[in-house]
């Protein structure tokens, strides 16, 4: 749903430079054109409310509604664009002789007219589809859906087990159980009834464990506190509740009284009297935002009796705000071995001599060290012959309806609306990709993810929001061992599962690869991505029109499978990188493409480019590194 919102972002600008614009239309376009921007902000706010709730808890005719208006505003914003694409041609040139500049000028005047004729019939026929599209919102109640969520919201948290694993089933967990525990540990000399308060805060992508190892810490310690509480927060949390199940806790060993009519302040009053005098250990589990922090830590006084909070949270940010930092790891390739035949097999020394070792390394290498990965793989894997192993592995997924993807999930759902799309554009890139910092942004500008902001470049921009989704855990940085500057990112695979999954379902970026070669002839892609180096004699995308692609991504592709550049009429992206047979010739036309913002070339044979690249008047990057092109037309 935030690519919908994504693209009304884009489109509402535009619309209102039509309004105020010196463009000469009807004033019954104008008056159309108004409509359908108001028509257009009340259905960004409709989609803004239904992009809280996650993708497979929809409605069927919501998810076709959401899919109709992204439709409609990418059609509109085409309209728009090469509307003024083509009445903002430059005036003729002074120098020119007056017979010249006549035509010129009288050509130019029956151009700008063919366009407010043309843009006139486009907004008539967009406005007749708004209003169907509006009459389908009313009829499927969708401004309701916020309200049919609480289910969505009572559901049982996957994290759950998490607290009640027996400690003989944790594998390669004690060595940071025992770091963390020493961390927590009395200071020094210092005795422990005149210690100050400590905060640690365990940090992590959604998966690591950092729920399993706070309660292993728990479990060790506890018997030296006088008060304990493991305490949830989570992605939406209400914190008078949170008060309330602390209060609760460490109030077993004390009668507390009556909780439910207390209001925050009351509740914070009272836990602060009743840890005045204790020495207490309590864990506060899944902290997404500060705000709820700061609430919740007005509760825990600092009472000089050597007591100890743990934080366990995704976010960064939010960890070097609430205490000392644990950065948890991932397992170790033995450790997630052992971890595998343990829940496969009861044990590596029960596994059987004939199990498939090369699969079973593929396996561990694809969940990099993350052990609710190897768990999910390991029941997958269970009951099934070792001889379907390698079968199973060519088409493992983390499927939407497992834990690990609800878990990973909460992440995705907790993006402000900006970043949803930046992230499912990763889709594009093959499985263990080296992704360039730089390239990546620049991308994202030309696709207009990147908003603008008054006296800040775009890129920078676009490099905040790189720094947050790397902040939140869901791209791993690339770092320079020289400079330790990040220089790229990689995505784990099963945050690539998800996002491909997610793309998918939205009909955000449609991929091509070894396993699906074929375009549906009913398909109507915005962007695609070829990673695939087959080639065939007869191309089935040579001859396809795709009239509406925005962006097209070919990695390491024969030419053979690339569609001719006749075929793109509003392009904004052209990315070929490491198209080896990519010639000179193939480039031809390219001063066609007016809408391109993006041009990437990199380690390809180009040698030289043609004069009509000059005619690309909103080009922003332009990749030539690796490329044989010795100067510029």
């Amino acid at each position: 749903m935030e690519v919908v919102t994504g693209a009304m972002g884009s489109l509402l600008p535009k619309l209102g430079e039509l309004l105020a614009g010196e463009y000469k239309l009807q004033k019954g376009v104008k008056k159309d054109i108004g409509f359908l921007e108001s028509e257009m902000r009340s259905m960004q706010a409709a989609l803004s409310k239904v992009g809280e709730v996650p993708w497979d808890q929809l409605d069927k005719q919501v998810k076709v509604w959401a899919g109709e208006v992204r439709e409609l505003s990418y059609d509109m914003e085409d309209v728009v664009d090469n509307f003024l694409v083509r009445v903002e041609d430059s005036d003729p040139a002074a120098n020119s002789n007056k017979i010249k500049q006549l035509m010129d000028e009288m050509t130019n005047l029956f151009t700008k007219g063919k366009a407010r004729h043309e843009i006139a019939n486009a907004v008539k026929d967009i406005k007749d589809r708004t209003l169907q599209v509006a009459a389908r919102r009313d009829k499927y109640k969708v401004d309701g859906i916020i309200a049919n969520t609480s289910s969505i919201n009572n559901a049982v948290d996957p994290r759950l087990l998490a607290l009640y694993t027996d400690q003989k089933e944790l594998v390669g967990i004690e060595q940071a159980r025992d770091e963390l525990t020493k961390r927590l540990q009395t200071d020094g000399d210092c005795h422990a009834s005149k210690q100050k308060l400590k905060i640690i805060s365990i940090c992590g992508p959604g998966g690591l464990g950092k729920t399993t190892l706070a309660k292993a810490v728990y479990d060790q310690l506890q018997t030296q506190y006088e008060c304990l509480a493991f305490v949830p927060v989570g992605r939406n949390p209400e914190v008078k509740k949170i008060l309330k199940d602390i209060l609760l806790e460490v109030g077993k060993k004390k009668p507390v009284g009556e909780v439910a009519t207390l209001d925050e302040r009351q509740l914070i009053d009272k836990l602060r009297e009743l840890l005045e005098n204790e020495r207490y250990f309590i864990v506060i589990d899944d902290v997404w935002d500060l705000k709820s922090w700061k609430l919740i830590k007005c509760a825990l006084l600092d009472n000089n009796r050597g007591s100890r909070v743990i934080i366990t949270t995704r976010i960064l940010n939010v960890a070097k705000e609430t205490g000392d930092v644990y950065e948890h790891k991932p397992l170790s390739d033995d450790v997630s071995k052992e971890l595998f035949y343990t829940r496969l097999f009861g044990g590596k020394d029960k596994c059987p001599r004939d199990q498939p070792a090369e699969v079973t390394e593929k396996i561990i290498k694809k969940c990099r060290g993350i052990p609710l990965a190897i768990i999910t793989i390991a029941s997958l894997l269970a009951g099934k012959p070792m001889e379907d192993w390698s079968k199973v592995y060519t088409s493992i997924g983390f499927g939407h309806g497992d834990n690990t993807m609800k878990i990973l999930s909460f992440s995705y759902y907790d993006l402000p609306s900006h970043l949803r799309p930046c992230l499912l554009h990763l889709s594009i890139f093959p499985e263990d990709s080296e992704i360039m910092k730089d390239t990546l942004i620049w991308k994202w500008i030309a696709e207009g993810f990147v908003a603008e902001q008054h006296g800040v470049g775009l890129f920078e921009i676009g490099e905040r929001y790189f720094n947050e989704l790397m902040n939140r855990s869901m791209i791993l940085p690339v770092e320079d061992s020289v400079s330790y500057t990040i220089y790229a990112c990689r995505v784990h695979d099963m945050v690539l599962d998800m996002i491909c999954f997610l793309s998918n379902e939205q009909n955000f970026v449609t991929i091509l690869d070894n396993k699906e070669k074929y375009l549906s002839s009913q398909s109507n892609p915005r962007r695609l991505a070829l990673q695939t180096e087959y080639i065939e004699e007869h191309n089935p995308l040579a001859n396809m029109c795709m009239p509406k692609l925005r962006s097209f991504y070919a990695n390491r592709c024969h030419i053979s499978v690339m569609p001719s550049l006749s075929s793109f009429q509003v392009l904004r992206v052209l990315d070929m990188k490491g198209c080896a047979f990519l010639r000179d010739c193939h480039l031809k036309h390219i001063g066609r493409l007016v809408q391109l913002r993006y041009l990437g070339l990199q380690e390809t044979r180009i040698s030289k480019l043609p004069e009509d690249i000059g005619d690309l008047r909103f080009l922003q990057s332009l990749d030539l590194h690796k490329t044989e092109i010795k100067e510029l037309p």
